[in-house]
């Protein structure tokens, strides 16, 4: 059995590398929403609304980093091809948005998203026995289900 530099089987580290660039090319594409949301935003919750989708994208941006950097140190390459990114995403491009309801029900859609993915993926980093991949997916579930949790309240009447 041969291990990468951090001392993980070299075939779980390409599979868990595979997993994190299709959660990169997801982050990217809610990135890339989010943004577009921030800039696009109407109505009475413009003030609250454009200040948390900056927070959100501001967020999405060091995750960004760290996903592709966790890829790097498990000895693969990380994925920077937007067209590839919306290929391979479930997230899709929205377009188009600026009403509060339809900006916080893509936002909920794409944490859910998200949470799902880097749960499959914290479940592979803990067979692989690759602690700094399962607990980065941790602390990102942590976050991303309280953000959900708050967005879903903001929809309740």
């Amino acid at each position: 059995m041969k291990t990468n530099v951090i001392g993980i089987e070299i075939k779980k580290a390409n599979q868990l590398s595979s997993k994190l660039n299709y959660l990169l090319a997801n982050l990217q594409v809610f990135y890339t929403n989010t943004r577009g949301l921030h800039w696009n935003i109407k109505g009475e919750k413009f003030f609250e609304l454009h200040l948390k989708f900056e927070e959100l994208y501001s967020d999405l941006h060091l995750k960004i980093d760290e996903v592709a950097e966790r890829i790097l140190t498990l000895g693969s390459t990380p994925g920077h091809s937007f067209s590839n990114y919306l290929k391979i995403a479930d997230i899709k491009e929205i377009t188009s948005v600026s009403n509060a309801k339809d900006g916080v029900t893509a936002i909920l859609k794409g944490l859910i998203t998200l949470i799902s993915i880097e749960r499959n993926i914290m479940k592979m980093a803990e067979e692989a026995k690759d602690e700094g991949t399962a607990s980065l997916m941790s602390d990102y579930i942590r976050f991303q289900e309280k953000l959900s949790w708050m967005y879903n309240a903001y929809l309740q009447k």
